[in-house]
């Protein structure tokens, strides 16, 4: 027989997303990732014109699923989504570099945070086109 969810230990009964508090939480992550991003001068080019509420939407979505939360993202394939973009491998770092910021300074843990990092060091094939010459 298996246990229960109220017998499992904490750590496995909730998601890293019910752990950050959910939705609303991620939200505020969101809001502050995305003014970081927009504050640097090296990121802030590649945001004009963008629809920032739909694409927050989009990035609240991917996130809430990255933490393992009832949502799926329904984006565009992230390939398709930054192609054309030539976005430097220096420059997802410094976006990877906000987002933990962002978590860090919303408290989430350290172990959900490398986590999350972990995913999104992921999608760097799928969104980094500029390469230096080697």
């Amino acid at each position: 027989m298996n246990p229960s969810r109220d017998e499992q230990p904490d750590s496995q009964a909730r998601s890293d997303y019910e752990a950050v508090g959910g939705g609303p939480a991620i939200a505020a992550v969101v809001d502050l990732f995305y003014q970081l991003v927009l504050d640097d001068d090296r990121l802030r080019g590649y945001f004009d014109g963008v629809e920032m509420v739909r694409l927050k939407r989009h990035q609240v979505a991917l996130i809430s699923q990255v933490m393992g939360g009832p949502v799926a993202y329904a984006g565009r394939d992230l390939r398709a989504a930054h192609e054309g973009m030539a976005i430097s491998r220096e420059d997802f770092g410094a976006v990877a570099d906000h987002l933990v910021t962002a978590l860090t300074e919303a408290g989430v843990e350290p172990a959900i945070i490398d986590r999350v990092v972990t995913v999104i060091a992921g999608t760097e094939p799928d969104i980094v086109e500029a390469h230096p010459a080697a």
